[in-house]
């Protein structure tokens, strides 16, 4: 036994054996974990763990995309985020009472 007292860890064979008879119908999940003394809440977090070893895939988050992003629709998504970023600091400073440069000014400035 390693772990905290009273845990018994059971060899990954062994669980393979045991999920494969369960999945074959050879023995029932109520029957086993009656006979075993094994929580079934033991024996499903095998299952997920088998599962997860098998599948491998990454789990995405968020709003699926409707076709993949290439490099120029990324930079035209940063840019357009930057442009909003800019806007709302402009009118942020007008807000505060301090003038920001005009736009012309900007552009000239880029130039040089």
């Amino acid at each position: 036994m390693a772990g905290k007292k009273g845990m018994k860890h059971y060899s990954p064979k062994i669980k393979e054996e045991i999920l494969n008879k369960i999945d074959a119908g050879e023995i029932s999940l109520r029957g086993f974990c009656r006979e075993s003394g094994i929580s079934r809440y033991a024996v499903q977090s095998w299952r997920r763990e088998q599962s997860d070893k098998t599948l491998k895939i990454p789990h995405k988050r968020g709003r699926p995309r409707t076709r993949p992003l290439t490099t120029l629709d990324e930079l035209r998504a940063e840019n357009k985020q930057l442009k909003m970023e800019n806007e709302l600091m402009r009118s942020f400073l007008q807000a505060a009472g301090r003038k920001s440069r005009p736009q012309s000014n900007m552009r000239s400035l880029k130039n040089t």
